[in-house]
């Protein structure tokens, strides 16, 4: 049995909660919030059995065995080096910190302390992503890599009438790039690693965030990739991935429900399909990290990846001119 406690209390831990019901291993122990009367009605939803609004008294609560953290990007660092340096196990969403640097520290942390750190990434644990990895050799020699998550958000409405919500704040290490992009980034590297080269530029709104965003990439083996992201604007178009032989089409890159090949000869092959009742793809990545956990030895393979999706990212926003506080606090730290 593990026991967990819960950082954050919005809807996406609601939608995580759902998932782990389908875990027999994960049993939800507490909740955290800096409001007491959020915690407990969090708490008395979906049956934490204890409420916290302290992080070290969480961090030190020797019947909390791992967390699970939903908390704005901007403290995914320090809330995640709270927990592994006192021998918490960590899930941490998307995206898991605001800079390779931090990420690099964490996995310190979580090596000296023989536990596991993972990023929320519930894409690539996802089957129809195995598909994908799997059926990639029949395309031939890949060329290209069109991924792309556009998806107008809710708060955006809101920002247009002047309520600035934590998705549109800058200050939060949040921002198109960070909420959206990084669905198309992660599986990019994982797939086909780092390119080496990246061109990027973004659309701003009034207070400085991206809004949407593209990356290209290139690698010296002759392919090439194309990033598309946006919380201003919807797309219905699915992403692909180009081969020599043939084309792979995929329903979406961010939850792949449909994976198809279209040969040159114009013949297609349907490779992956969800079934309907199978929305909630969280369940796959808690499988993997209750499965870490139970093995018992700290490593990690998928953090290297992790890793990639960062530089990518950091580079992007270098070229883009996105700087978040999170930057400017590492480097003052590295300073001192």
């Amino acid at each position: 049995m593990i026991r967990f406690a819960t950082i954050g209390t919005n809807f996406v831990t609601g939608w995580m909660l759902e998932a782990a019901r389908s875990c027999p291993e994960l049993h939800y122990a507490a909740v955290y919030s800096r409001s007491a009367e959020k915690a407990r009605e969090f708490a008395s939803r979906y049956g934490a059995e204890a409420i916290h609004t302290d992080l070290d008294a969480l961090a030190e609560d020797p019947g909390i065995d791992a967390v699970y953290i939903a908390s704005p990007n901007c403290m995914h660092f320090g809330q995640a080096a709270r927990m592994l340096a006192h021998g918490k196990h960590v899930l941490c969403e998307k995206t898991i910190t605001s800079n390779r640097h931090e990420l690099a520290r964490l996995l310190e942390i979580a090596a000296e302390n023989r536990v596991i750190l993972l990023e929320a990434m519930r894409s690539v644990f996802d089957p129809g992503f195995r598909a994908i990895e799997e059926n990639l050799p029949k395309l031939g020699k890949i060329r290209r890599a069109s991924f792309q998550y556009c998806q107008y958000s809710s708060r955006y409405d809101k920002f247009k009438a002047g309520i600035v919500e934590n998705a549109f704040n800058p200050a939060l290490s949040n921002g198109s790039l960070m909420d959206i992009g990084v669905y198309c980034v992660h599986p990019l590297v994982k797939l086909f690693g780092r390119p080496d080269r990246i061109v990027a530029d973004a659309v701003f709104l009034d207070n400085g965030v991206d809004g949407a965003g593209t990356i290209l990439g290139s690698w010296k083996c002759g392919m090439q990739s194309e990033l598309l992201y946006s919380k201003i604007t919807n797309s219905r178009i699915p992403s692909q991935i180009q081969g020599e032989s043939g084309s792979m089409i995929i329903r979406e890159i961010a939850n792949p429900r449909e994976v198809t090949i279209i040969r040159n000869d114009g013949t297609a092959e349907s490779v992956y399909s969800r079934p309907e009742e199978s929305n909630n793809n969280m369940v796959y990545e808690l499988r993997e990290w209750c499965r870490l956990i139970r093995e018992g030895n700290g490593e990690n393979p998928h953090n290297r990846f992790s890793l990639l999706e960062l530089e990518v990212m950091d580079e992007a926003r270098r070229l883009t001119g996105i700087r978040f506080p999170a930057d400017e606090a590492w480097e003052e730290r590295s300073r001192a």
